[in-house]
């Protein structure tokens, strides 16, 4: 019988961190070699006033037959019981294994793969065969000169101890951990690392490249890894569904003179993942440029490439390739295009009502430009995919010409700039315009007679929806002015620029109330009188952000609409400033006063928004 304690149902302690692991002492009598039962977990779990018997018995979980191959836990957690107490809290399987850790007195981790040093880890699992590990049901999750730390949901199960004790040569300490990430990371661990281990199988020569300045030749040895053998294809596809769970929205695939770096970024953050020997990178680029019907052979230009696939949920999810050479191989970064990510309406982009009534009011227009702006990685991409969803009803012909199709959509008609062939912007815009389009969606205005074509498309009745690189909406008109479009051309047919910035949205799990700064709040919102909130968000840093205190990202818009007096100060010689302030008059919000309204929904941070805005005067 498990020990019971004073557990408190609404007080859980947080992650450990890998300091922390090692076993405390207890008091608690010692049982026999057992593994846990269901039976045992709920008469202790009814015995602290967890759980009411009356519905443990209702739900059924006590008849339950012991021989089921389901962990006691998840069992219980699968059942959806409710705290006893209130808030009646629903008893989720996290929370049932904390409430375990108590009980025995050894510490919960909640595992994060992104935290754990993955190369000490890797190190110790050919001492510690699958079979084994998962007999005992436990995971090696930390390891130092003295000590190495094993995740385990059996506490009553130690004979394995001091086997690898002696097998390791250092103390054993044990921590309490999920069953589920127990068993999910032990496949995920050992395939990947019998799979790299296969790869390197017979191969000690790191993969040849052109430009790999650096290269240590081995004389006497020789082999180089064929990337269509099975261990790298089971490498990639590991890599790319682990991506997908972790909310990555690019993979880079750096390599390097002693040990490839895998790193995925996630939330704008990039986080280092996972190492390789250089000959597995190698194969493994390969392999990815094979599925992206890249040309393999060449290694010395820069390649672009598309996979289509499906995420362990079903969901289809587009990447997009890119291929550079360098000092030691050729870098490769993925882009992922989820649709979880792109199919979202205007408010889940971050659009606040009056700037979504607007946003609205712009691309509806029957004919005219549309622009959107913002710095790479800003979300413009996203937006863009959003707004034509929106306007893609079967009655309308939308075309797009892209450079590259980020991603497939059904109800678009896209096209793809192909210059080997010179099928550019402007060659493009004009097929579509024999293609009796209703709207035109351009992937970028990067040159004069790409923006003279989208002028031509607007003039003779289209709308037409793109993007230019600036730092805010006033900008894109300087920035046609520039590219050599006369000042009366724009008057007639721009509708409107949107700015948009991406910043990190608070983690709803864990935020917690802070005071906002008197100068940074007048800094950010002046001239505007926007009243300082009583109260903001700040970070605190849980399990689900990985203790990072932010968890996904949110959209910051300038939306600059083009009304009759703006037009007529659209001249030749524009003076920026002057069009700026008369924008501000005529109701356009900056930046800055967009963050400033997330930070009072309490959605991000003065810190974050200030990585994003321009530098403010305090």
């Amino acid at each position: 019988m498990i020990r019971p304690n004073s557990f408190a149902p609404l007080t859980y302690r947080t992650t450990h961190s890998n300091a922390d692991t090692q076993s405390r002492p207890s008091s608690r009598p010692r049982l026999p070699e057992h593994r846990l039962t269901l039976k045992e977990v709920l008469d202790d779990l009814i015995a602290d006033g967890l759980v009411d018997p009356a519905e443990v018995e209702q739900a059924g979980v006590s008849a339950r037959v012991e021989r089921n191959e389901l962990h006691p836990l998840v069992i219980i957690a699968n059942k959806q019981l409710r705290q006893r107490q209130p808030p009646h809290q629903v008893l989720s399987l996290e929370l049932l294994t904390e409430w375990l850790a108590g009980q025995v007195d050894l510490p919960y981790l909640r595992i994060d793969p992104l935290k754990l040093d993955i190369a000490a880890v890797e190190r110790l699992l050919p001492f510690v065969s699958y079979e084994y590990a998962a007999r005992y049901h436990i995971l090696p999750v930390a390891a130092d000169e003295q000590r190495v730390t094993f995740a385990t949901t059996e506490p009553w199960l130690s004979e394995w101890q001091s086997v690898l004790r002696q097998t390791l040569r250092r103390d054993i300490a044990r921590v309490i951990a999920n069953p589920l990430d127990i068993n999910r990371y032990q496949l995920e661990f050992y395939g990947v690392s019998r799979s790299v281990r296969g790869a390197l199988k017979g191969m000690l020569e790191p993969a040849s490249g052109i430009l790999n300045f650096e290269q240590l030749v081995e004389l006497g040895r020789r082999g180089e890894l064929s990337a269509d053998e099975r261990p790298i294809v089971q490498i990639v596809d590991w890599l790319l569904q682990y991506a997908f769970s972790q909310r990555a929205s690019d993979i880079h695939l750096e390599p390097r003179r002693e040990q490839g770096q895998i790193r995925f970024r996630i939330d704008g953050v990039l986080h280092a993942i996972y190492q390789l020997p250089p000959a597995v990178m190698g194969a493994v680029t390969s392999r990815i440029k094979i599925l992206g019907r890249m040309d393999v052979a060449e290694k010395r230009r820069p390649q672009d490439g598309r996979i289509k696939t499906r995420s362990p949920a079903g969901r289809e999810i587009e990447l997009r390739l890119s291929t550079m050479p360098t000092a030691f191989g050729e870098k490769c970064v993925l882009r992922i295009f989820d649709p979880d990510t792109t199919a979202k309406d205007f408010t889940q982009l971050g659009f606040a009502s009056e700037e979504e009534t607007i946003w609205r009011s712009m691309i509806v227009q029957p004919h005219g430009i549309v622009l959107v702006t913002g710095p790479t990685g800003s979300g413009k991409t996203t937006t863009l995919y959003t707004t034509l969803r929106y306007l893609a009803a079967p009655e309308v012909n939308v075309c797009t010409i892209e450079d590259p199709i980020e991603m497939v959509v059904p109800e678009l008609n896209q096209m793809q700039v192909q210059p080997a062939i010179d099928l550019t912007f402007a060659q493009g815009i004009r097929t579509l315009l024999r293609q009796d389009p209703d709207i035109i969606m351009i992937g970028e205005i990067r040159d004069l007679e790409t923006a003279q074509m989208a002028v031509q498309a607007a003039l003779t009745g289209h709308l037409v929806l793109s993007t230019l690189h600036t730092n805010d909406a006033v900008s894109a008109i300087t920035r046609l002015l520039d590219l050599g479009i006369p000042h009366y051309l724009i008057q007639n047919v721009l509708i409107g620029v949107m700015a948009q910035r991406l910043t990190r949205t608070l983690c709803p799990h864990c935020k917690e109330n802070a005071r906002m700064d008197d100068g940074l709040w007048e800094a950010l919102v002046r001239p505007w009188s926007l009243p300082k909130p009583e109260a903001v968000g700040a970070p605190h840093g849980c399990p689900e952000c990985r203790n990072t205190g932010y968890l996904g990202r949110v959209g910051l818009y300038e939306l600059l609409r083009i009304t009759p007096e703006l037009r007529r100060l659209c001249q030749a010689d524009v003076d920026e400033d002057a069009l700026r302030h008369a924008a501000f008059e005529q109701g356009m919000r900056p930046l800055r006063i967009s963050a400033a309204l997330q930070i009072i929904a309490g959605l991000t941070t003065f810190e974050e928004v200030a990585q994003s805005l321009p530098p403010l005067e305090h």
